[in-house]
C-alpha cells in the first residue's frame, strides 16, 4: 500500500497556503487538479517547476501565478486566466492555450512548439525568446505586429518631453510586440514638435535612455544593434508608436 503525501499550495508572493490535499501516492499534479475541483482560486500559486503535463487545466484562474520551468507539455489550459503569470522557461509544446487570458504574462523562453495559442489574449505578454515553431496563433489578440510589415510610414515617439516626427523608410526593419509600442532599425527625423501638435522652436532632441542618442531634423538616425526578436520589446531600436496620441501619454 502507497504512503499517504500532504502536499500544500502556497502563494508565491506571501508564503501562505492557498489549497493542501492529502492522498495515497499524492503528487503536485493531483493537487492541483483537486484544487480545481474545488473551484479553488490559484492566483498567485507557486507551482513552478511543477510536474503538470498532460493535466487538465482548462478555464483554470492561474492569474499572476509562478509557472516558471513547468512541465506542461500536452497540458488543456484553453480558457485559463494566466495573466500576469511567469511561465518563463516553461515547456508548452503541444499545450492547448486556445482562448487562454495571456495578458502580461512572462512566456521569456518558454517553449511552445506546436501549442494552440488561436484566440489567445497576448497583449502586453512577454514573449522574448520563446520557441514558436508551428504554434498556431490563428485569432489571437496581440499576435500581429501593430506597424505596417512593409513600405513606409509615419511613427511618433516621445523625446525629452517632445514628439518626433518620424518617417520609416521602406527597407527598415522593424516589429512589435504584444501591444503598441514599435521598434525600427532607422528612421527619417522628419519635425519635433511640441505636445499640442505645434512646430517646437527645437531642431535636435536627445533620446530618453541614451543621451548621446540625437534626433536631428532631416537626418536619419540609426542603431547598429537592432535585435530582430519581434517579443523582445525593450531590446535595442528607435521605439515608436503608429498613433500619435499613444507617444504623447507614454
Amino acid at each position: 500500500m502507497g504512503k499517504e503525501i500532504k502536499i500544500s499550495i502556497k502563494n508565491r508572493w506571501t508564503g501562505s497556503i492557498i489549497f493542501e490535499y492529502s492522498s495515497v501516492d499524492n503528487t503536485l499534479a493531483k493537487t492541483v487538479l483537486e484544487a480545481l475541483k474545488g473551484e479553488a482560486n490559484l492566483s498567485g500559486a507557486n507551482l513552478s517547476e511543477a510536474d503538470l503535463s498532460g493535466a487538465n487545466l482548462s478555464e483554470a484562474y492561474l492569474r499572476g501565478a509562478d509557472l516558471r520551468e513547468a512541465d506542461l507539455r500536452e497540458a488543456d489550459l484553453s480558457g485559463a486566466d494566466l495573466s500576469g503569470a511567469n511561465l518563463s522557461g516553461a515547456n508548452l509544446r503541444g499545450a492547448d492555450l486556445s482562448g487562454a487570458n495571456l495578458s502580461g504574462a512572462y512566456l521569456r523562453g518558454a517553449y511552445l512548439r506546436e501549442a494552440d495559442l488561436s484566440g489567445a489574449y497576448l497583449r502586453e505578454a512577454d514573449l522574448s525568446g520563446a520557441y514558436l515553431r508551428g504554434a498556431d496563433l490563428s485569432g489571437a489578440e496581440g499576435a500581429y505586429m501593430a506597424c505596417p510589415t512593409d513600405g513606409s510610414f509615419i511613427g511618433w515617439k516621445k523625446a525629452s518631453g517632445y514628439i518626433v516626427k518620424l518617417q520609416i523608410p521602406e527597407d527598415a526593419r522593424r516589429n512589435s510586440a504584444g501591444g503598441e509600442k514599435c521598434r525600427c532599425d532607422k528612421a527619417y527625423v522628419a519635425e519635433i514638435q511640441n505636445a499640442d501638435g505645434t512646430k517646437a522652436d527645437i531642431e535636435t532632441v536627445c533620446s530618453n535612455h541614451d543621451n548621446n542618442f540625437v534626433y536631428a531634423v532631416g537626418a536619419t538616425v540609426e542603431v547598429s544593434d537592432f535585435d530582430d526578436d519581434r517579443w523582445n520589446e525593450c531590446a535595442p531600436g528607435i521605439h515608436f508608436f503608429i498613433d500619435r496620441r499613444a507617444a504623447v501619454e507614454y
